[in-house]
């Protein structure tokens, strides 16, 4: 062990040995300089002058700007002399043209930079730009066009034009193809600018499950046909009725057109106004076409439901195309009112004892006589079968209408008649056309209802017919109602 006074004593062998102590600290004396040096470099001149507003530190700060601001304005050559900038003269010549061919232009300004090398004496001048040995190009079949004239429009020979056509007819009638379809073709090599090219290939959807193509082997063209697969399986949507019928269907995914249709076929049964709660669900079903392209198309409404807890309405459209109706799922058709107005239009002349305009005798008068502009349309009241279309002695042009359960209806006073006897009219169906031939006095309908070949007043009966469906097509019907309650909402 060392004392401490030990320290710095020689040892024996002659040899100085420093103790594993502290050394004695020996402290710096600093010049006054140098105290004002280290003072000035540890004060903060510039703080934040959005912090500790009012402190010590803050005046600091804003003498510091103040003096800066100053002694800026004290050393500006003052606010109404500007400062003159040395410009470089514009280059010209050979310069202009060195420097801008090392230089990068904007697109906007032409980027016509970089260097060129100009043309020597071995540089053959080309008679005219050669053309592209292939065009790849689309084009779309226009409302009003023709598949041909299109094709011609578009660089096509009328030759190839011509062929391609007979081909694509014997696939599909070139009328059921719809404008806007878009047809993808290539042009081939041509021998000189004088003929056009040869279409080498051409493709495009001709309907939503065949997809057809056009191509050239050697000097012929021959077409391939591409089915597309189809899924048919119909989209449901149900949900809560809320605030709004509509806005909630329309919110749930179904279209307008749909939900329109279902609105007014649930107001065939119940009051959409007064009987439809917001806790009631609506169901409606429509038709769905998936291709395994993954287009998706959506026809017409198949199935309109209402749950209200006690009470469901379940309303299934049945029929052939042209001729659908609503039926119930147990088989009933819908009960329809009759058309209270054939023609829009003012009564003029109502049902009973009159004195005849042209006549001037009292007489019953069998119909309403209604006002309208010559050439209106005139609609059947119900569905029927025309008895009678022709001349008809004082009721002028006339059609006459037979109906079920003794019904029938007639329209006289016609400028022009629009069916043929015979024939199978529906309700809404325009039959003729508003006029004044016969015993008339200006142009109107004559409206005549009978009951078991008795007149009565138009105004006091309201038909209502209804559909029974029985046997095999009522089973037909039930498995169409089972196949509809078996889909999945959302139809996926």
């Amino acid at each position: 062990m060392f004392l401490r006074s030990d320290h710095g004593q020689e040892q024996a062998g002659g040899t100085a040995t420093l103790s594993f102590g502290r050394g004695a600290y020996v402290p710096t004396v600093l010049s006054p300089f140098d105290k004002l040096r280290t003072g000035i470099a540890q004060i903060d001149w510039a703080p934040d002058l959005g912090a500790r507003i009012g402190s010590a530190d803050w005046w600091r700060g804003a003498a510091t700007c103040a003096a800066l601001i100053t002694a800026t304005c004290f050393l500006s050559p003052g606010f109404d002399r500007p400062i003159l900038g040395d410009v470089a003269p514009a280059m010209s010549g050979s310069e202009w043209d060195e420097a801008r061919a090392q230089s990068i232009a904007p697109l906007a300004w032409g980027a016509a930079t970089g260097r060129h090398m100009a043309a020597n004496d071995l540089v053959a001048p080309l008679a005219q730009q050669p053309e592209r040995p292939r065009q790849d190009l689309t084009t779309t079949l226009g409302q009003g066009d023709s598949f041909a004239r299109m094709l011609e429009r578009a660089g096509v020979s009328k030759t190839d034009s011509a062929e391609v056509t007979s081909l694509v007819s014997n696939a599909v009638a070139l009328d059921d193809i719809k404008p806007g379809t878009r047809i993808d073709m290539t042009l081939g090599r041509r021998p000189d600018r004088t003929v056009a090219r040869p279409l080498e290939q051409l493709a495009f959807r001709a309907k939503f499950d065949l997809k057809l193509s056009v191509s050239r082997t050697g000097n012929a063209l021959s077409m391939t046909r591409q089915p597309i697969a189809i899924d048919h399986t119909p989209m449901r949507i149900q949900g809560l009725v809320g605030s709004s019928l509509y806005r909630s269907a329309r919110a749930a995914g179904a279209p307008a057109r749909a939900v329109e249709a279902y609105i007014k076929a649930i107001a065939s049964r119940i009051s959409i106004g007064g009987d439809v709660r917001s806790a009631d669900t609506f169901d409606i079903i429509i038709e769905q076409a998936r291709a395994a392209t993954g287009e998706v198309q959506l026809g017409s409404l198949m199935f309109a439901g209402l749950d209200q807890g006690r009470k469901k309405v379940q309303l299934v459209k049945w029929g052939s195309e042209g001729r659908e109706q609503w039926f119930e799922a147990n088989g009933v058709g819908e009960r329809r009112g009759a058309m209270g107005m054939p023609v829009a239009g003012r009564l003029t002349s109502n049902f009973g004892i009159r004195i005849h305009p042209i006549l001037h005798t009292a007489r019953m008068h069998k119909g309403l006589d209604i006002a309208a502009a010559y050439g209106s349309p005139i609609y059947a009241a119900m569905d029927g079968v025309v008895a009678l279309a022709g001349r008809n002695g004082g009721y002028g042009n006339f059609v006459k209408l037979i109906h079920g359960g003794g019904m029938a209806t007639g329209y006289g006073h016609m400028s022009r008649i629009a069916v043929r006897p015979g024939t199978r009219v529906a309700r809404g169906q325009v039959i003729g056309y508003v006029g004044s031939t016969g015993m008339s006095t200006g142009p109107h309908l004559h409206y005549e209802l009978w009951k078991n070949g008795v007149a009565i007043n138009p105004r006091s009966v309201s038909f209502t017919t209804m559909a029974q469906l029985s046997g095999a097509t009522l089973k037909a019907f039930k498995a169409r109602v089972a196949s509809l309650m078996s889909v999945r909402p959302g139809g996926r």
